[in-house]
C-alpha cells in the first residue's frame, strides 16, 4: 500500500461529521512599505470530515490567503492550525510535502499543469511520487470518469480551458485525498464549462466523501454548499449552514 501510515490512520479513525480541520485565532500579516497589513485577522473555524464548505468574500477579503493557511501552503503569523488533531502550524516543508501530496488535493483557477507532460502524465505524477504501482491505470480511469478518455496523450496546449481543469481535478484526486482545496476552480472558465466542473466536483465529493473547501466569489456555487463562511477585511463576518 502506497499511502502513508498517517493517511491510513485517517481512513480508519475519522468519519463524516468528525472535525478534520481546525483553525484557532489564525492571523496572517504582511509588511508593505514598512506598514503591517493583516490579510487574515484572528480567524477561528472548524471543518468537519466530508463537509462542503465555501469561503466567500469580495476581492481582497483574505479568502485565498485563508485557504493557503488551512492547507499549509503558507504559514500563519500567529494562531494554530490542526488537521485531524495534528498541528501543522510550524511543520517543516519536508514534513508538509507528503501531506500535501497524499492527504490534500488542490485545484487552482490557473490549472498549473506541467506543459511538457501529457494529460495522463500530469495526473499520474502525484501517484508516482507516492509510490503507487497502479498510477497509470488509476489515472486512465479518472480521465475516463471525466470524459477525457481520448485525451490521454494530449498536452495542455492541446486542451481547452474546461479540459485543462478536468485534468487538474483528476490530478488532485489521484491519491484519494482526505481534503480537496479548490481556489476559484471555475474562475477562468465560461459558464458552460464552469457548471460542468462544479457538477464533477460535487459528484466526486459525494462519491468519495472527500472534505471540500472551496474559495469562490460565485453566489451560484455558494448556494450549492453545505456551509458558507463570509470574510470581510480578513475576519469571519458570517458562518451559515445552508439548507439547500
Amino acid at each position: 500500500m502506497y499511502n502513508t501510515q498517517y493517511q491510513l490512520d485517517l481512513l480508519l479513525t475519522h468519519s463524516v461529521n468528525d472535525p478534520i480541520i481546525e483553525a484557532q485565532n489564525v492571523t496572517k500579516t504582511y509588511t508593505i512599505d514598512a506598514r503591517p497589513i493583516q490579510v487574515v485577522d484572528n480567524v477561528s473555524l472548524t471543518v468537519n470530515a466530508g463537509e462542503f464548505l465555501v469561503i466567500k468574500g469580495s476581492s481582497g477579503s483574505g479568502k485565498s490567503t485563508l485557504l493557503s493557511l488551512l492547507s499549509g501552503l503558507d504559514n500563519a503569523s500567529s494562531g494554530r492550525i490542526f488537521i485531524e488533531g495534528d498541528e501543522i502550524t510550524n511543520k517543516s516543508e519536508d514534513d508538509m510535502a507528503p501531506m500535501r501530496n497524499q492527504t490534500f488535493g488542490f485545484v487552482f483557477q490557473s490549472f498549473h499543469l506541467a506543459p511538457s507532460l501529457s494529460a495522463l502524465e500530469n495526473i499520474m505524477f502525484p501517484a508516482e511520487l507516492a509510490g503507487n504501482p497502479n498510477a497509470k491505470a488509476e489515472a486512465t480511469a479518472l480521465l475516463d470518469r471525466v470524459g477525457l478518455g481520448r485525451r490521454v496523450n494530449n498536452f495542455p496546449n492541446q486542451l481547452s480551458g474546461g479540459e485543462k481543469q478536468r485534468v487538474a481535478l483528476c490530478r488532485a484526486l489521484i491519491n484519494n485525498p482526505q481534503i480537496l482545496f479548490a481556489d476559484e476552480p471555475t474562475g477562468n472558465l465560461d459558464t458552460k464549462n464552469g457548471d460542468a466542473i462544479l457538477e464533477l466536483l460535487l459528484d466526486l465529493h459525494a462519491e468519495r466523501q472527500t472534505t471540500l473547501v472551496m474559495v469562490t466569489h460565485s453566489p451560484n456555487i455558494a448556494d450549492r454548499a453545505e456551509r458558507v463562511i463570509t470574510l470581510q477585511d480578513g475576519r469571519v463576518v458570517k458562518d451559515e449552514e445552508m439548507t439547500g
